[in-house]
């Protein structure tokens, strides 16, 4: 039975890494795959999954208006549908996938961060937290050594910003994971 998966974990976790090596064991085994990624995140270039570790894979980009629905009804024989920074996503569109996971008998796998810099949730991945059939937390650990859970921005000087839009595309340069206690110690 094919389901909608949220994994999600704070920046740093490995997201995207274990996205592509879904990609290549269903690939492996014959198996076709649609990729998509968010098309406001282009810290490695637009339409690209990248691991930090440095494996990278062209993708399809997803945006506001992107109808889930329209796309995979003209994929036949597609076996899994796999989505990088799903916390862009909409509630329509989560509700879209989780639609093609249920009707369509297609796994549905995103992965996203599950909160912003202040603590907020994301509209995508506040979708998927209420439709998700399944959901994993992959960890990554703080500075300090314990679980982090938190995105936390920072300015050039590395001190923890409060204040600003909810998404400004940055990688280490602009965001630590972080657990809760240095979160609110900073």
């Amino acid at each position: 039975m094919a389901k909608l998966f949220f994994r999600y974990a704070a920046m740093n976790a490995g997201k995207s890494t274990a996205l592509l090596q879904v990609a290549h064991n269903y690939e492996e085994r014959g198996h076709a795959v649609r990729i998509f990624t968010a098309g406001v995140d282009d810290r490695y270039g637009k339409g690209f999954v990248t691991s930090r570790l440095g494996p990278q894979r062209l993708a399809e980009v997803f945006n506001a208006a992107t109808d889930f629905r329209a796309l995979l009804t003209q994929s036949p024989g597609v076996a899994c549908v796999l989505v990088d920074e799903a916390q862009f996503l909409t509630k329509d569109q989560v509700w879209s996938l989780h639609e093609i996971a249920h009707m369509r008998h297609v796994p549905v796998i995103c992965y996203g961060l599950r909160t912003d810099f202040q603590g907020e949730l994301f509209g995508g991945s506040a979708a998927l937290l209420a439709l998700a059939d399944e959901m994993d937390e992959m960890k990554t650990i703080c500075d300090c050594g314990r679980k982090a859970t938190m995105n936390m921005r920072v300015d050039a000087s590395g001190r923890k910003l409060t204040e600003g839009a909810q998404v400004e595309i940055g990688g280490n340069s602009r965001y630590r994971a972080v657990c809760g206690r240095c979160f609110r110690a900073s």
